[in-house]
């Protein structure tokens, strides 16, 4: 269900029995809008896109309970786990980076929701919910919220040929995508068949949980829970999913790299620091990563890399970059390819996007560029300018500038 602001934020006025506090409602971000003008110290960088947006009211708990007379007043029921909700942003399920906190900030902007934008997971286990029975009757006993799911686009500094022919430098739509989740406030609460709730609410959710019609609802029960098949059922039907999800990830786990069949272009470039000595430099023992080194006689190569199975798309290059010196290819570990800040290494060159690099151009003249992996989609950068310094990873990209590099012909 695509929501607007008003809707959501009617949405939430309307539905009632919240329980926990709202994650805070980011302020709004100053991010670069499409279109707008940005410099060769932006090449390395890149802001959220939201492109869709959904919102469902979600069950994370419940159970049927009925309360008879003389069995009413408090009481603290213990519920089942029907979904668990856990914040994700493409593939980074932790939250540390910048561009995600962007995103789920943007998102809780545009809805008017109070959304988590930290990792966080809605629980896995049974729960309790606690409630005054004022009168007899069947009951459905919920914990709930709305989950917030879509997808996102990237904006990427890169030059644009404008209408006379010159060359600017834009904020573009780079080709990087993917989707994300996440949740607002908690609630609990008590429901009866009888009552009147809000279409589309938490609560209305958990009255169709209830299944007011069926003869479970109808018969008379002694006080207590409800044997619920369904609720049995959704448990299994999770378990299942779950199990296939685990076969599908085992056999791509298993499955061998093929090799590359290189289509390269004739020259070999360094990877510089603008104004600065030191470069880009694959490494020369196993499991080392690329680093930053001064190009002498003795790089034997190392610091010299060739564009590969060249591509172009709306001015944005791809291509694999092959190293001279040892024969492989730039990569990012598989292993902590989902991390913040994971390095990047060399490895036998295959058919993988974690092998395949956007590269973001300054206007012609210029050879200043900024790399972005396919496959996570996060900038190149460093930490520090020094000797031996680890090329890294960083989901926004180095908001100092640190991500742009300039490719030098050799």
């Amino acid at each position: 269900m695509a929501v607007t602001a008003a809707a959501a934020a009617w949405a939430v006025a309307a539905a009632g029995f919240a329980a926990s506090p709202a994650a805070a409602a980011p302020a709004a971000t100053t991010a670069p809008r499409l279109g707008d003008t940005c410099t060769a110290a932006d090449l390395g960088k890149r802001h959220p896109i939201i492109k869709s947006t959904e919102v469902a009211p979600t069950i994370t708990h419940f159970k049927g309970w009925y309360v008879t007379q003389g069995s009413t007043g408090y009481q603290n029921v213990t519920t089942s786990t029907q979904t668990t909700i856990s914040v994700s942003v493409g593939l980074n399920g932790e939250i540390k980076g910048d561009f995600a906190v962007e995103a789920l900030g943007t998102v809780g902007a545009m809805l008017g929701l109070n959304v988590q934008v930290n990792y966080s997971s809605t629980s896995s286990e049974s729960t309790s919910v606690s409630w005054n029975f004022n009168d007899p009757g069947y009951y459905g006993l919920y914990k709930g919220t709305k989950k917030v799911t879509g997808t996102y686009g990237s904006l990427n500094c890169n030059r644009v040929q404008q209408g006379n022919g010159s060359w600017a430098l834009k904020w573009i739509e780079g080709p990087d995508s993917g989707s994300y989740t996440t949740y607002t406030t908690l609630e609990e609460g008590a429901v009866r068949c009888e009552d009147k709730v809000p279409a589309n609410s938490i609560m209305a959710k958990a009255q169709v949980l209830l299944d007011c019609g069926s003869p479970a609802a109808t018969a008379q029960h002694p006080a207590g829970p409800v044997p619920s098949a369904k609720a049995d059922q959704a448990k299994h039907d999770a378990a299942a999913a779950a199990e296939v999800a685990r076969s599908v990830k085992a056999t791509q786990a298993a499955k061998p790299a093929t090799l590359a069949a290189l289509n390269c272009e004739p020259g070999a470039y360094r990877i510089d620091v603008p104004g600065k000595v030191l470069n880009w430099s694959a490494p020369l023992l196993a499991n080392d990563g690329i680093r930053l080194r001064e190009s002498t006689f003795f790089s034997a190569h190392l610091d010299n890399w060739r564009l590969c199975n060249v591509t172009q798309k709306n001015g944005v290059l791809e291509a694999s970059l092959w190293n001279w010196g040892n024969g492989g290819c730039a990569t990012i570990p598989a292993g902590i390819a989902n991390q913040e800040q994971a390095y990047l290494t060399t490895a036998t060159c295959a058919e993988d996007d974690l092998q395949r690099f956007y590269i973001y151009r300054d206007v012609p003249g210029s050879m200043k560029v900024g790399l972005q992996n396919k496959y996570t989609g996060s900038m190149v950068g460093y930490d520090r300018y020094a000797d031996g310094e680890l090329i890294r990873q960083y989901s926004s990209g180095r908001q100092d500038g640190t991500g742009t590099f300039t490719m030098t012909a050799v």
